[in-house]
């Protein structure tokens, strides 16, 4: 790579050595020739290979913070020159002719960095690369790929199961000067206590015990419903303590306050297909030691969708009757007549 643009990172001992290189030409995708570089490597390279070839390059071993800063500072300057090449594509078009073999190389550059930044941590690449594949995975799961729903009670006595199928009415009322909503469940008895906005203004707040359904439609968990339904798992103590109990109580309560705030910064999710992956990685977190810890981000974010759809019909309908199917993880809203 001789540029004048990263003269002074070679300088500085940031530009990444190389080997004395062949050049010849390789076949991409079957279309096209472009310049390619290689010393007589295989074809195919192991990421733990390639990890530990690069960094007998390395000329500024060493796990201090300089040791550090230099592969960090040095794919900061790569990611500037995969930056500059596109900014020429666009006003060059197809007159810069060179921009494929110029990516290659730069990204080939930026490769080399993150080998010798995985290094210095501890890291291997092959590692990353799989932990990084079961992350994207779980936010964008293939088409028509599913997974089963494990529920956590399957082998607790009946009365301590989540209903598989069930429905809760969601009745307003006015109490003096408060918009109250009460829950009913299949028999007709109240679940829970009455709730308000616990606002100042009317946000329909009051109608957030939607979301914990949703949790229990879609994941197959929620310890409120749990108690809406009298379904602690009371027979072992331990799960009783840890899953059904105060702690898991308040990590959901807070999930739904979290999402619902979100929500209301975002039009209510109307229209939206996807929410931040932050917010994912935060509830992700938060349950991390309870038993829905394998859900997805992608199982989260349908669940998230699913549960803001039927909280806006509710809203909007001021009541409504919602339906739950934990086997077909699915959850409805129907309009009271």
């Amino acid at each position: 790579m001789i540029r004048e643009t990263n003269a002074a990172a070679r300088v500085a001992g940031l530009e990444p050595p190389r080997p004395r290189l062949i050049r010849h030409r390789r076949r991409v995708s079957g279309r096209r020739l472009i310049p390619d570089r290689c010393t007589t490597y295989g074809s195919l390279v192991d990421l733990n290979d390639y990890q530990q070839e690069a960094n007998r390059t390395d000329q500024r071993p060493g796990d201090d913070e300089g040791a550090l800063l230099f592969p960090v500072i040095g794919l900061s300057s790569e990611v500037g020159s995969l930056v500059r090449h596109v900014k020429k594509r666009l006003r060059d078009g197809d007159a810069h002719k060179l921009f494929n073999a110029q990516m290659a190389e730069e990204l080939g550059d930026v490769l080399w960095y993150v080998a010798n930044l995985a290094e210095k941590l501890g890291l291997g690449l092959d590692e990353i690369a799989q932990q990084n594949l079961r992350k994207v995975a779980g936010r964008w799961p293939r088409d028509g790929q599913t997974l089963p729903l494990p529920i956590g009670d399957e082998h607790f006595p009946e009365h301590e199961r989540l209903p598989r199928q069930t429905h809760v009415r969601f009745v307003e009322s006015q109490d003096g000067e408060k918009t109250v909503v009460r829950l009913f469940g299949p028999d007709g008895k109240q679940l829970g206590s009455q709730l308000t906005d616990n606002a100042y203004e009317d946000d329909g707040y009051r109608y957030h015990d939607v979301f914990h359904l949703s949790y229990a439609a879609m994941l197959g968990w929620s310890p409120l419903t749990r108690l809406f339904f009298g379904a602690k798992r009371n027979s072992d103590a331990k799960v009783r303590e840890v899953e059904d109990g105060g702690r898991a109580t308040v990590i959901e309560e807070a999930i739904s306050a979290f999402v619902f705030e979100y929500g209301r910064d975002e039009q209510f999710l109307d229209g939206v297909e996807h929410v931040d992956f932050s917010l994912l990685q935060a509830i992700i977190r938060l349950v991390s030691r309870l038993e829905v810890r394998d859900r997805s981000a992608h199982e989260w974010e349908q669940t998230i969708l699913r549960g803001f759809a039927i909280w806006r019909e509710l809203y909007a309908a001021r009541g409504g009757i919602v339906h739950l199917d934990l086997e077909a993880r699915a959850i409805e809203f129907e309009p009271i007549d």
